[in-house]
């Protein structure tokens, strides 16, 4: 198992009690495996449980297959964007954990901290598609100024957009080098804040790389045709952008009945215990019928 990717799946027993009433014998469509905590904990608690495991990230996928190797009868895990995948049986379940995890994160190589030194990367799939040094150089100014802004909400865009593109090209250059940048365009008092300068415009570039908004609303109307009726449609997010996208589904789309009203979030025992928990929504909706 690739040690690198542990970490604690949040909102567990939410998720464990949103799905307690699997039927025997379903499938459970996990549409972001990750270290596949989240499956593995359905998988004990529902004997007869089958999964699809899908990720893009082949450290991930490594991951999984020695945490769920207990169960291996009943996995089949997939090297795929969920956007590019269709199930060829209809499913009991999806689940989706969305946005970066722990171990990307805290992997320097991967480029997707500004706290850790490393490539300007931010690719969940490391092999494939254009990495963030290479988004900025390729966008002017103005480009960079309403993607940072429409992702990460950021109230400096056009400030940090056009200090970027001054100290550019930045392909080849490096996470602290442009969290660095992205810090000074801040007046000296809210540096020292509790969010990081930094943080919107990072998240605003891995959305962006990732096309993370995208394969979302793919996801958010192709799923209920996977579902067998009365079967559950989870998401967890992390931010407004995409929590925001899932309620209006839930709350908007005919074939889908809210099971929760208002999103679930991580309790205070979870949060401090994990930190990474506090952001973390969790919306369920079941598929009419």
């Amino acid at each position: 198992m690739d040690r690198g990717f542990d970490h604690v799946p949040v909102l567990a027993d939410a998720v464990l009690a949103a799905f307690a009433e699997l039927p025997p014998g379903g499938v459970l469509l996990d549409c972001t495996l990750g270290g596949g905590g989240h499956s593995g904990l359905l998988l004990a608690a529902h004997p007869g449980l089958r999964l699809i495991g899908l990720d893009q990230d082949p450290s991930a996928r490594a991951a999984a297959a020695g945490a769920l190797a207990p169960f291996a009868d009943r996995v089949q895990i997939v090297a795929t964007n969920f956007a590019a995948f269709v199930p060829s049986e209809p499913v009991s379940a999806v689940l989706a954990d969305l946005g970066v995890s722990s171990p990307q994160l805290d992997v320097p190589a991967r480029g997707f901290s500004f706290r850790l030194e490393g490539p300007l990367d931010m690719r969940m799939n490391p092999l494939a598609g254009e990495t963030a040094g290479a988004l900025i150089d390729r966008l002017d100014e103005t480009e960079l100024a309403d993607l940072i802004y429409g992702y990460g909400e950021e109230r400096l865009s056009r400030r940090i957009a056009r200090r970027i593109q001054e100290q550019g090209p930045w392909a080849g250059r490096t996470t602290a080098e442009l969290a660095y940048l992205v810090a000074g365009c801040y007046p000296p008092a809210a540096r020292r804040g509790r969010i990081h300068p930094a943080t919107r415009t990072f998240q605003a570039l891995r959305i962006a790389v990732n096309d993370e908004l995208g394969v979302l609303d793919h996801l958010l109307g192709a799923a209920p045709d996977w579902l067998l009726p009365g079967g559950l449609f989870g998401v967890i997010s992390f931010h407004s952008l995409e929590d925001r996208r899932v309620k209006t589904a839930f709350l908007g789309d005919e074939r889908l009945e809210r099971v929760t009203r208002k999103a679930v979030q991580a309790s205070d025992d979870e949060v401090g215990a994990n930190p990474r928990a506090r952001s973390a929504r969790w919306r369920v909706a079941r598929r009419r019928g």
